[in-house]
């Protein structure tokens, strides 16, 4: 399972890492920053195209909403 991040290919976190650091002008010494923004940023992409896994993405039901009141 080497190279996968949350269900994330190394690859593309690397590719929009470095979209990120060219649109950002190529700054010196913000590669963690930028690959952690990239890592987050495909998250919720996935997130809101439903990619996300089951458990994150569960809603609530009528019987766990009448628990909480």
């Amino acid at each position: 399972m080497a190279g996968k991040m949350h269900g994330l290919t190394e690859e593309a976190i690397r590719t929009r890492a470095y979209e990120l650091w060219k649109n950002a002008g190529e700054p010196r010494g913000k590669l963690d920053r930028l690959w952690y923004q990239a890592e987050k940023e495909l998250l919720l992409e996935r997130a809101h195209n439903g990619e996300a896994s089951s458990a994150r993405t569960a809603r609530p039901t009528k019987t766990t909403l009448h628990a909480r009141h």
